[in-house]
This record gives C-alpha cells, structure tokens and sequence, in this order.
C-alpha cells in the first residue's frame, strides 16, 4: 500500500525566521533537511509528503518552495501569509498560488491568545483568495478552538478546513470529555478534515498504545474514514518515538478496516483535500 505523508517539516537553525525548536527540546534541536528525511520515506513505503511551514514567516514559506522544487518526493507546501493585514495576506496568497506546489497556509492559531481571532470579519479577502486558488486551510489548534472552528466552517463552508494533529486531545487531563464531544461537533456539523498525526507528543510518558487508540477511534467513529489523513509529523514525532513506531502503531489500528479504508487514510485522502498531482496514483 502506498502511503502520502501528510505533515512534515524541515528547518535550519541558521535562517533569520528559526525561532523552534527550542534549545530545551534537545531530540529535535539540530536541522532537519531533505537529506535526513529521504531515506525514512524510502524504508516506510511513503511515495509522498505534505511540507508543513514551521515558522511565522512568508520567507520560510518561499524557502520551503524552493525546497519542494528540487525535492521529488515533496508534493505540496502548506505555508504561512501575514494575516494582520488581510489585504496583503489575500495578495500573497495569489501570488504564491501561481507555484504550483503551494496547497494552503497555516497561520499557527495554537500560539494566539484570543481562541476565536480567526473569526475576525475582516479576514474575509483571505478566505476569498483561498477559495479563488483552491487551496486549504490547515487549523493548527487545541480543544479550546473546536467551538470556533464550527462557526469558522459554518461562514466557510466552501474552504476546506484540515484540523492538524486532531486538535491536540489531552488524553490524562479533565478536558478530554470536552474534547471528545468538540469533535464530535464539528465531524458531524462540518465537513472538516481532520489529520491522524502529532498524537503521541501529546500523550503523557507514562501512556501506551491504548490511550493513543482510543484516540484513534473516536476519530474513525466520528470523521468516519473519508475524511482522515494520516501524517507524522516529523521530526516533531521524534520528541516521542521514531517515524517507523509512529506509522507502525497507526498501521496496526488501522489494519483491521478494508484495505480500500485504509488507503484512504493513507493515500487518496490527501490527494483530495490538497488536491496533489501524484505521477502514479493507483494503489
């Protein structure tokens, strides 16, 4: 089965927009380039990737560009537009849709105060020029945003919202409850995408495999199968496990549905919500 990474970073300490990882974060304070990656994809089967911007910055998102570029395996980039100015964010994002290789943008709302600033009337050019370039909207959030992610799909039904690392859950905390009925809101009131990736940096030391499933399943319960997409977030993943461990326990919860499911999941669903021109796309 072939298999697209949806979510995947690189980063290079020396460029003037690094500002994470941390120093503190000593797994994943190195650079990550190309070169590094290439040969995980080789050993894992995974024919493709999504390049997700890592930094607030539009001079990373053209790097990253470049690097889709030269990079064969680099399907897509999922970049970053000065939202502050709506205007000029609209037209960066005309300007950058003329690559093909620029699928959406990601304005990191995790690292917002306010949970509901994406609900700003005045950021309707940049919806606008999402949707005039057919691109996604990749929701980098918490538990505390699946409220607004509901209204924010409510006024744009038409923009194909992508819920990163399904929303970070807190499996050990008190707020799982709410998280699990948020999702269960949006899975069944929008038509929301939802990413099947970053959940193990979010589970506490002491977890297993279980608590991850239960994850797990209450995504396919509620998503369903269409609407999933798997990625691994690396190298973020190595602050937890390796990539192998990571797409081994999701190849393992996963192996009980029909193959055609777990292709989905897998492969075409990305395909689909980034609208990716794969050279072979037959399974």
């Amino acid at each position: 089965m072939k298999i697209i990474d949806s979510h995947q970073h690189f980063w290079d300490r020396t460029t003037p927009w690094f500002n994470w990882p941390t120093p503190d974060l000593t797994a994943i304070y190195r650079d990550f380039q190309p070169a590094d990656l290439a040969p995980i994809l080789s050993e894992n089967g995974v024919v493709a990737t999504v390049l997700v911007q890592a930094a607030p910055a539009l001079e990373e998102t053209r790097h990253l560009l470049d690097l889709a570029a030269r990079e064969s395996f680099v399907a897509g980039v999922v970049g970053w537009v000065d939202f502050s100015i709506p205007s000029l964010a609209a037209d960066q994002i005309d300007d950058l849709a003329r690559n093909p290789l620029f699928k959406g943008v990601r304005p990191m709302l995790q690292a917002i105060d306010a949970a509901d600033w994406i609900l700003n009337d005045s950021f309707s050019p940049v919806f606008d020029a999402l949707l005039r370039n057919g691109l996604a909207f990749d929701a980098l959030v918490q538990p505390r945003h699946l409220g607004v992610l509901l209204e924010m799909a409510e006024r744009w039904p038409s923009v194909r919202i992508v819920i990163d690392h399904a929303a970070k859950p807190q499996i050990a905390s008190a707020g799982f409850t709410d998280w699990c009925a948020g999702i269960e809101m949006l899975a069944r009131k929008t038509n929301i995408w939802c990413k099947l990736s970053g959940l193990l940096t979010e589970l506490p030391a002491s977890s297993h495999a279980d608590d991850c499933f239960l994850v797990i399943n209450h995504l396919i319960s509620n998503f369903s199968t269409e609407r999933l997409i798997w990625g691994s977030d690396w190298p973020v993943v190595n602050l937890a496990a390796s990539y192998s461990d990571w797409l081994s326990l999701s190849r393992s919860r996963l192996s009980a549905l029909p193959p055609g499911v777990q292709n989905d999941i897998f492969y075409r669903n990305a395909i689909t919500v980034y609208r990716l021109i794969i050279e072979e796309n037959n399974p």
